[in-house]
């Protein structure tokens, strides 16, 4: 009993099925094949083998090799296993022709040779192809620092998994992408294609040959393969690559008869920003002006800075500039736009001058010129005397000890003041028992905080937060709110001050301000004496 059990796991032994290398197959996706595009050889043995068994340097001669998959599977069915090792390998053939992919030979095991017919660009094939590239450009003929429109598309007939676009590459010039990418469908020749397309603006730095190596797209796609032993498919991944063709645009110089600031663009306008329901302006009173140059078919880094020129009695305090770039309707647009504070100094009737921005026309040309007219405006005074804004550039730096001993002495001649009736209040008091014991005097907000916080801010050099406490102080003082325009119609040297204050406030280099003038002009009001009797006394009344 025992030899026979033996005998039976003896036999089992030898019958068991032994793994080892018997078939390499090698198959491509397609034949023929276009010059300069990618297809994918597959290379299959039927065993688990590492990934160094493969050796591809016997296609460098014919072939340009790309990236190289590897994958194994083991299946089994009835208890029957099979293991299979695939590579899968990028060519692109370096001559047209018949070229032959030579056999492989993996221990001691090879694959057939195959025979590839490479047709030039452009020629169709029978087989139709699933992944290609097309691109074009707006120009063929361009100037130095004109914006070339280069718009890619990526065509796929089958299920995209992962990949990239890859920028052309250009010698000399300057390449960028411009807006987001689109995702669509097309058809072609019958066939229904997701199409992503993606927009590069090229801007060449020198006149000549510019040679545009094209875009190129590598990644990964599922396609059907048919099930070995079975009626149905299956979808499986497959690397591919394509790119598109080279090339090269001719570069023209800048023009000598060009004058100006070079921009050249399809076309070019200058538009403006006014508030057109003002027909009459303050002396004093900011402007805000927006002026924008808009140019079709350039870059936002392609447009020159505007020039404004202004005549006297009026000031302009420009912010920084704001460029950007869009597509709108199929079409690359850049835009400057500027926006000024223009403060008048003096009334009267002022004309801001012309503004023209050259241009060059690459269709006609020749050099035009975007154009803003002339604008008119009519400055009035205020119902005091009216006085010049003193530049931001006269304001000195207070040196002295300022003011401080002046409003600690008033301060401390209130306080007194303040000791005595305080002590008058208490002795009256005493001697007066019908005043109820429950009534409160409800004191007035004080106005010291303001006028300090006035010092402050004129100590920081900070015009906004002196404007801000200046209005909190005369609304408290004089128990309603008050705006600028009301505190300057109080005195003269509040209306000088508050001109001082605002033109600091929108100075382009802003200066120390001039804090005696305006601690002058605020203790120098004199408040109606119906008020004052009682509002510095009930304001520091402890």
């Amino acid at each position: 009993m025992v030899i026979r059990t033996f005998c039976s796991l003896l036999l089992f032994i030898i019958a068991a099925p032994v793994f080892a290398l018997s078939q390499v197959q090698a198959t491509i996706d397609r034949n023929p094949v276009i010059a300069g595009e990618y297809f994918v050889l597959d290379i299959t043995a039927d065993d688990d083998l590492s990934a160094g068994a493969l050796d591809t340097s016997v296609l460098l001669k014919n072939f340009i090799v790309g990236r190289t998959s590897v994958g194994r599977s083991t299946r089994m069915v009835n208890f029957d296993t099979t293991k299979e090792t695939r590579w899968q390998v990028l060519l692109s053939p370096k001559s047209l022709g018949d070229v032959t992919i030579p056999a492989f030979n993996i221990n001691g095991v090879s694959s057939q040779p195959i025979s590839v017919k490479v047709m030039p660009q452009g020629a169709k094939t029978s087989e139709a192809q699933n992944v290609f590239i097309k691109t074009n450009t707006n120009t063929s003929d361009a100037y130095v620092g004109q914006l070339i429109t280069y718009k890619v598309k990526l065509y796929l007939a089958v299920e995209l998994q992962r990949g990239v676009i890859s920028a052309p590459t250009v010698e000399g010039a300057q390449v960028k992408q411009i807006g987001e990418d689109k995702d669509g469908n097309e058809i072609v020749d019958g066939r229904r294609f997701r199409v992503i397309e993606r927009t590069y603006g090229i801007i060449a730095d020198l006149p000549g040959e510019l040679v545009i190596n094209g875009a190129s797209f590598s990644g990964d796609v599922l396609v059907e393969a048919p099930r070995r032993g079975g009626m149905f498919g299956f979808n499986e991944s497959r690397p591919m690559q394509t790119e598109a063709e080279r090339q090269v645009i001719q570069i023209n110089s800048t023009p000598p008869s060009y004058q100006g600031k070079w921009l050249v663009s399809d076309i070019a306008v200058l538009k403006e920003t006014w508030p057109d329901d003002i027909s009459e302006f303050e002396v004093g009173s900011p402007i805000t002006r927006t002026i924008s140059l808009i140019a079709s078919n350039t870059d936002d880094t392609s447009l020159p800075d505007i020039d404004i020129p202004l005549v006297e009695g009026l000031k302009a305090y420009p912010e920084k500039p704001l460029r950007q770039t869009f597509v709108r309707d199929n079409q690359v647009v850049s835009q400057y736009s500027l926006t000024t504070a223009i403060v008048p100094t003096k009334p009267g009737t002022y004309t801001l001058p012309e503004i023209r921005v050259p241009w060059w026309n690459p269709h006609l040309k020749k050099q035009q010129f975007a154009t803003l007219p002339a604008r008119t405006i009519n400055v009035i005074g205020s119902t005091v005397t009216p006085t010049d804004i003193p530049s931001a550039d006269r304001f000195t730096v207070n040196s002295s000890a300022g003011y401080w001993p002046w409003i600690s002495g008033v301060l401390a001649l209130l306080w007194i003041i303040t000791l005595v009736l305080w002590r008058k209040a208490v002795a009256a008091n005493t001697r007066d028992n019908q005043v109820s014991p429950n009534h409160k005097k409800t004191p007035l907000k004080s106005t010291t905080a303001e006028l300090k916080a006035i010092i402050h801010a004129c100590d920081r050099n900070d015009s906004s937060a002196a404007i801000k406490a200046l209005q909190d102080y005369f609304s408290d003082r004089l128990g309603q709110p008050m705006s600028l325009t009301q505190i300057s119609g109080l005195s003269t040297q509040l209306e000088i001050a508050i001109s001082k204050l605002q033109a600091d406030k929108y100075s382009r280099h802003p200066q120390a301000m001039d804090k005696k003038s305006l601690i002058d002009a605020i203790l120098a009001y004199q408040q109606p004496s119906q008020a004052s009797s009682k509002s510095i006394i009930a304001e520091l009344n402890p």
